[in-house]
């Protein structure tokens, strides 16, 4: 009897090692660390849960063990240098090679075997996602343009609507007061209170005809400077913010994802014209991102909203995202257009990009070197990274312009201007003292030709 149970306890201890051995090869990780690794390295081609360009991953431990009866050694091997295990004649590693079109994964002999533990326990033992804070005050509250903005309109409104209110009460006075010559005039005699009231007005009209005039002359003033007023804000928008056919949320992309503009307006730089990006330049990301997983959500929208909205870039570009390639069934996107700049004004997106980009850093350097440098796009378009739908920021009239030319510092420190403008700044240093500013206008930021040609 006892030597029963000396054995039955053996076999339990044995079973125990055994299966926490087998348990070791799914669970020998840091699945917090693996979701980095795998985000940094492997979301560009793999997903858990579907197909992308690679397999869905979830689960990979296991599969590989059941059905091919393969350890993480293989994987191991694969993912450090996958052409060499398929060079060596591996069966597997060319099966999948030929599955999914010959497409050669990138090696990662970069990765400790440490790092690929850490991946696997990642792809089985995922770590369950937080939930997705509720937007809070700040967030959910509207930015200081966003409030300026509707204060302004809000302003205009009133303005508008009292100004309807007093023409309608002038235009009711004038109706009753014609009303009352036309019975006058047919009438064959005027009864005797009516022709005091008629006397009455002469007598009053012969009195004031001074000041009748002059309030006549100052409403003709107001009404030429209220017309011309309102001539000089024809074209434009300040605040224009039209709903796009596909939503597109720069405080996602720009603000919590930190994507550099000229990531997508890439000819900003180097040309005239900011062109509005590609569906291409889209899908060059939402081609492995094809669902919302953000913490963020614009109040009164939900991760069934922004899912939807890539669904339509994958319609507008001829996507499947079930066969992972494209059908040739494209479907043009009408985008809205914002910002216009009228023919007869001359604007070079690249000179502006460029000079003033460095005028920032430089300034930055000067001011606080620990601060974070801003990009120059914003001078013109506004907090664009606080925007969830873009609006047009500023005025963009010649006014505007000029005012920015007048107080924009020139970078004395570029090669081309510190030779260029040698003799200006050093008449400047002569005549304001060596720590003068050189700005734009002091160049010919003001020429009529600079912008008019």
């Amino acid at each position: 009897m006892i030597s029963w149970r000396k054995h039955y306890k053996k076999g339990l201890i044995a079973i125990g090692l055994l299966l926490a051995t087998s348990a070791s090869v799914y669970a020998q990780g840091d699945a917090k660390n693996g979701e980095k690794l795998f985000k940094a390295n492997c979301t560009a081609c793999h997903a858990l849960d579907k197909q992308l360009i690679g397999p869905a991953l979830g689960g990979v431990v296991d599969r590989l063990k059941t059905e091919q009866n393969l350890d993480t050694d293989w994987l191991h091997k694969w993912i450090k240098d996958n052409k060499s295990l398929r060079e060596s004649g591996d069966k597997y590693a060319l099966e999948v090679y030929e599955k999914f079109n010959k497409v050669e994964m990138t090696p990662f002999p970069n990765l400790s075997d440490t790092d690929i533990d850490d991946i696997l326990e990642y792809t089985t033992n995922p770590p369950v996602p937080e939930a997705a804070a509720p937007a809070d005050a700040a967030t959910a509250a509207p930015s200081a343009a966003d409030l300026e903005a509707s204060k302004t309109e809000s302003q205009n409104s009133k303005i508008i609507l009292i100004s309807m209110v007093a023409i309608g009460a002038l235009l009711l006075w004038l109706l009753v007061k014609l009303n009352q010559l036309v019975k006058l005039q047919q009438s064959d005699e005027l009864a005797e209170q009516q022709v005091n009231r008629a006397v009455s007005w002469g007598e009053l009209y012969r009195k004031y005809h001074y000041v009748g005039k002059g309030v006549l002359a100052v409403l003709g003033i107001l009404a030429a400077y209220g017309i011309w007023n309102s001539l000089m804000w024809i074209g434009v928008y300040k605040g224009y913010k039209p709903e796009q056919p596909i939503y597109f949320s720069h405080k996602i992309h720009v603000g919590e994802n930190k994507i550099d503009c000229q990531l997508c307006h890439s000819s900003a730089k180097y040309g005239k014209v900011s062109e509005i990006p590609s569906m291409n330049v889209c899908m060059n990301c939402h081609r492995t991102i094809s669902e919302y997983n953000g913490k963020y959500m614009e109040p009164g929208k939900d991760k069934a909203f922004y899912d939807g909205e890539i669904q339509k870039i994958y319609a507008a570009t001829g996507w499947d995202p079930a066969k992972q390639q494209y059908t040739g069934k494209t479907q043009p996107v009408e985008w809205v257009r914002i910002h216009n700049m009228p023919d007869f004004v001359y604007f070079d997106h690249s000179q502006h990009v460029v000079a003033g980009e460095q005028v920032i850093i430089n300034s930055h350097n000067k001011k606080n070197p620990n601060a974070k440098i801003d990009v120059v796009c914003k001078a013109c378009h506004g907090q664009v990274d606080t925007m969830n739908v873009v609006r047009m920021a500023n005025d963009f009239t010649m006014g505007w312009c000029v005012e920015c030319h007048r107080t924009t510092e020139v970078d004395m420190n570029n090669g081309y201007n510190k030779e260029y403008f040698k003799n200006l700044h050093d008449k400047l240093k002569k005549q304001y003292g060596n720590e003068t500013k050189i700005t734009v206008d002091a160049i010919g930021g003001l020429e009529c030709g600079k912008c008019h040609y």
